[in-house]
């Protein structure tokens, strides 16, 4: 399967742009009292939540919105190379398009806790590098299993 640069370059994009999104919300634009300053009302307006209901809430809500940011970096660094790395074949699933988008995902994790720990305003947690990196192995995981579902298809192979 041969890719136009064209091809290529829109999945890159895509990629780089998830990427600075994941940038942005790593400064102190992210940061926890931002965040709540946006939720609190909105939690308070549906549900009545006074401050100390709200905060395990909002806490869940972020650890999630770590967990598909980073899923979601991890499915585009798949396509990614995939289109990059492409075969002569029509291979859809690579071992080493999905442990490079693995690897990627996690570096941009731990650079990204590195980055909050400079930041007074944002913290710096192994735990979130954790939570991310399964995420982006919780994409790949899903991403073998779906392509596996279809390899009824005419055109599937593993390689």
């Amino acid at each position: 399967m041969t890719h136009s640069k064209k091809d290529v370059w829109k999945v890159w994009v895509a990629a780089g742009l998830w990427l600075a999104i994941i940038v942005v919300e790593s400064s102190n634009f992210g940061s926890s009292g931002n965040t709540s300053r946006i939720l609190y009302p909105i939690f308070h307006f549906f549900f009545g939540f006074n401050y100390q209901q709200f905060e395990p809430w909002h806490h869940l809500i972020r650890k999630c919105g770590h967990f598909v940011g980073y899923f979601t970096l991890s499915v585009l660094l798949f396509r990614a190379w995939r289109e990059t790395l492409s075969t002569a074949s029509n291979t859809r699933w690579m071992f080493n398009w999905a442990g490079i988008a693995w690897v990627m995902t996690t570096l941009v994790a731990c650079l990204d806790e590195w980055h909050q720990a400079y930041i007074p305003t944002r913290g710096s947690s192994i735990y979130d590098v954790l939570l991310d990196s399964s995420a982006a192995l919780a994409a790949q995981i899903i991403i073998w299993l779906w392509l596996r579902r279809r390899r009824e298809e005419p055109g599937f192979r593993y390689a």
